[in-house]
């Protein structure tokens, strides 16, 4: 049995942010991941560069059965501290919309970056190791692995969550928290494009490759930005962000033109006595291909003129309220993260260690809470994860 102070399951993000904390502190730190390279989804995150943090960052960016719980974490360590800890190590980044942080030449550098700052706090960090085991028999946990047996006082659980099965996501953290006793909310995945219902995927799949910049919303929330046609459903930013909000056999509704009162502007077309076909008119605001799709062509050939103040309603209802049922989504295969997981109640939001196991931490992804598109999973990684290492 080897004896270390601190044992941190996964070396992602929160894993590894967390070993940097408790090093520093003088701890003797063990990172164990069952993965041939530590941080792969720091790594393939952001198309390749890493989407770090948000110049924005607010609780009401996270979903959580406590909304309340992240709070603390946030406002301890923000998005201004990371940024300072890229500043020391001069990693060049740029801002994309909204506010969205990304490294100018590579992920690679914020990996490297962490796994520098492991190396300066003496943190070992040990791949390959699958965990077979995790007992508490006295004040102490021993972990049984495919690389030996572990002992420590604080174990800290940062597997993340159930997304990108073939990046090395398994339920594992889950299973820890069930055989200790807490609770475990239903997880489903987020940040996930929408498949259609077979009438709207055939109706819909000719107009793959198209983005139309739109507002997305349901009964709780809204977003906007662009929504990108697939061969499979939808997809798109915009999706991205309702997806977390979306509940099975519920309708969506999309406003394909959101700055544009269709209603109003065509009802001032035909008033000017302009001549030009509705389908000209429309053809100035949208794709030809996505016009056609959702209007029929009888009434796409007619003039402006010709057009009743009932068939303009139609055409503005179709094209500012688009109201349409997804089949499901494409599950945790594609989804960037996971809705649900260890409940917040049974986790003390200050040190994140549970209420209920002394020594037994959860940080990032595997705790119910969910941050939007844009930087926010990574932040909650590092600032749920720094005040983990604070105390663990």
């Amino acid at each position: 049995m080897i004896e270390t102070d601190v044992i941190i399951i996964g070396a992602g993000a929160s894993g590894l942010m967390c070993a940097i904390e408790a090093g520093k502190r003088g701890r003797k730190v063990l990172v164990l991941d069952h993965a041939n390279k530590a941080g792969k989804k720091i790594l393939m995150s952001g198309g390749g560069r890493c989407n770090f943090t948000n110049y924005s960052i607010e609780p009401s960016n996270y979903i959580s059965s406590n909304p309340h719980f992240c709070k603390s974490a946030l406002s301890r360590y923000t998005q201004w501290d990371f940024l300072a800890l890229i500043g020391q190590y001069r990693i060049p980044f740029h801002e994309r919309d909204h506010g969205q942080l990304f490294c100018n030449e590579s992920a690679r550098d914020i990996l490297d970056m962490l796994l520098a700052e492991c190396d300066k706090a003496d943190v070992v960090v040990q791949l390959n190791t699958r965990i077979d085991s995790v007992e508490r028999p006295a004040d102490r946990f021993h972990l049984k692995t495919s690389k030996g047996n572990f002992s420590c006082r604080s174990l800290v659980v940062a597997t993340g969550g159930l997304s990108i099965p073939k990046m090395g996501a398994t339920p594992l953290g889950y299973k820890i928290a069930g055989k200790f006793g807490i609770n475990v909310l239903p997880t489903g995945a987020g940040l996930v494009p929408f498949t259609l219902q077979p009438e709207d995927k055939e109706k819909f799949s000719a107009l793959s490759g198209i983005a139309v910049p739109s507002a997305v919303s349901n009964k709780r929330q809204s977003f906007s930005g662009n929504v990108l046609f697939t061969h499979r459903g939808l997809s798109g930013p915009a999706i991205l962000q309702i997806s977390s909000y979306w509940r099975a056999g519920e309708e969506i509704s999309i406003n394909l033109l959101p700055q544009v009162n269709l209603d109003a502007e065509l009802k001032a077309k035909r008033q000017q006595k302009i001549k030009n076909k509705l389908k000209t008119i429309l053809e100035g605001y949208l794709p030809k291909r996505l016009i056609s799709a959702f209007l029929d062509e009888n009434l796409l050939d007619l003039s402006i003129q010709d057009v009743s103040d009932k068939q303009i309603m139609q055409v503005a209802s179709q094209l500012n309220n688009w109201t349409i049922k997804p089949n499901g989504t494409e599950g945790y295969r594609t989804a960037e993260v996971t809705v649900g997981g260890i409940d917040c109640d049974a986790v003390s939001s200050k040190t994140m260690e549970s209420k209920q196991v002394p020594g037994l931490y959860f940080i990032g992804e595997v705790l119910d809470v969910t941050g939007w598109l844009g930087g926010y999973n990574f932040q909650w990684a590092w600032s749920s994860a720094w005040c983990a290492g604070q105390y663990c």
